[in-house]
């Protein structure tokens, strides 16, 4: 399957961080090992988030060097080379010379050869950027380079004098997503909706949670998303209250309502979807009271991500709602400023609404700059997510209300008038749901 994301787009972001690095620096960039499941089988190999996003390469055992000014070309890649006994049982590999036609580096070399020419791009460079502290043995490895620099002063070798985390500057970079990002992003969302829309109308009483859990990544597989963006979360009955619940191995009741926070992974790219929805197709009285609660402040969340709000407003529109109702429902009682104040309304919703969201489902970006709350800006991609959890333990709400966990979650981007819900290819009223599950 082609990329959706053009070459070309790649070149630019690696343009970009040069333009930000000091000059005569160099920034080296690993891409993620291949990681031991069992004895010897792996897992799946997943590449390293920031590697992908200025490379689209994605093979292990691979470094990037990004050196500006270099006579050679700036954008070097370390890689594995063509082995056609190894190809034979692991499949293609690129090589040096096809990561040059391929990916559009300057410039390519075999991954063995790392330690004899490296440290010659090193040497003489002020400041060398890299993920400090990401992976102790690449830590290491770029300390026996700079030592082996250090070892030839006496020749004339000028090591560097400072290190310098990448990660600041190139995952600002990531936070502001591109066109062909979005449509990434938008069609991974459209596949996830597919899934919840399938898992809602596989409910019912006598299935299990792990029913549902096949029938979304049955989809995902079946639309070209190889993986899911996170372990999926499936929880019928009182699950529902365990934010992380992901052993998806219980009973679906009749009278439950059942959570389900799951969404694929495309081109590396995540999408974060969360349905709430009852086993037998409608909702209890005390289901429907907590839903519309939810739904209306998620509806109020969003309603505040748009260019100028900051980062906080979609959290303060959601908190308002959600508390405000705990109180009209009696599970709270006094004033919505005091409830809010005291955070009464902690033992119900104890989380955000939402997250940054790109090739890291929680992704990268800063939340405050300085110690205000971001200005969203367009281009920028989150979730948003509010929930009421009922501890099915909590003896000081009516019984009738205990056990009933419900979270409802979409994906947005900020768009220049407002913003757009990248996930709305899955219904989430409850009218919607009932028609769709009785169908």
């Amino acid at each position: 399957m082609s990329s959706m994301i053009p070459v070309k787009e790649f070149a630019e972001r690696r343009r970009k961080l040069m333009e930000r690095m000091a000059p005569e620096s160099i920034a080296i960039i690993p891409a993620a090992p291949e990681r031991v499941r069992n004895r010897d089988v792996l897992h799946p190999f997943r590449q390293d988030s920031d590697f992908h996003y200025l490379t689209g390469f994605d093979e292990p055992e691979a470094v990037l060097a990004l050196i500006p000014g270099r006579e050679h070309g700036e954008s070097v890649l370390f890689c594995k080379e063509r082995n056609p006994e190894k190809e034979l049982w692991d499949g293609f590999i690129v090589g040096p010379e096809g990561a040059i036609e391929r990916f559009g580096l300057d410039d390519a070399f075999p991954i063995s050869d790392i330690d004899d020419i490296l440290p010659g791009m090193i040497e003489g460079r002020s400041r060398v950027y890299y993920p400090l502290g990401k992976d102790d043995s690449f830590d290491s490895r770029v300390m026996d380079w700079v030592k082996t620099i250090r070892s030839k002063v006496r020749t004339g070798a000028h090591p560097p004098g400072e290190f310098v985390a990448l990660e600041y500057m190139l995952h600002d970079l990531r936070l502001y997503k591109s066109a062909n990002e979005i449509k990434v992003m938008a069609k991974a969302g459209a596949i996830s909706a597919e899934a919840h829309c399938r898992a809602m109308k596989r409910a019912r009483q006598g299935g299990f949670e792990y029913n549902l859990e096949a029938e979304l990544i049955h989809t995902f597989m079946e639309n070209g998303a190889r993986s899911t963006a996170y372990p999926s979360i499936v929880g019928a009955g009182v699950n529902g209250c365990i934010l992380h619940y992901i052993e998806n191995t219980a009973p679906l009741k009749d009278g439950d309502l059942v959570l389900i926070d799951a969404g694929c992974e495309l081109e590396c790219y995540a999408s974060d979807i969360t349905r709430t929805f009852p086993v037998s197709g409608k909702f209890s009285p005390e289901q429907r009271a907590l839903y519309e609660v939810v739904l209306a402040a998620q509806y109020e969340a969003i309603d505040a991500v748009r260019p100028g709000n900051h980062w906080n407003h979609a959290h303060e529109a959601a908190l308002k709602v959600l508390t405000q109702g705990l109180i009209d429902l009696g599970l709270l009682s006094g004033s919505l400023e005091d409830a809010i104040a005291n955070e009464a309304y902690k033992p119900f919703f104890m989380h955000r609404t939402g997250h940054w969201l790109g090739m890291d489902v929680h992704d990268v970006g800063d939340y405050k700059v300085g110690d205000a709350w971001r200005e969203l800006e367009p281009g920028m991609v989150l979730t948003v997510e509010p929930g009421l959890y009922i501890a099915p333990d909590n003896e000081d709400v009516d019984e009738k209300w205990r056990g009933i966990g419900i979270r409802i979650e979409d994906d947005v981007v900020v768009t220049k008038e407002g913003c757009r819900v990248l996930t709305d290819g899955v219904p989430k009223t409850i009218a919607e749901i009932e028609a769709l599950m009785a169908d």
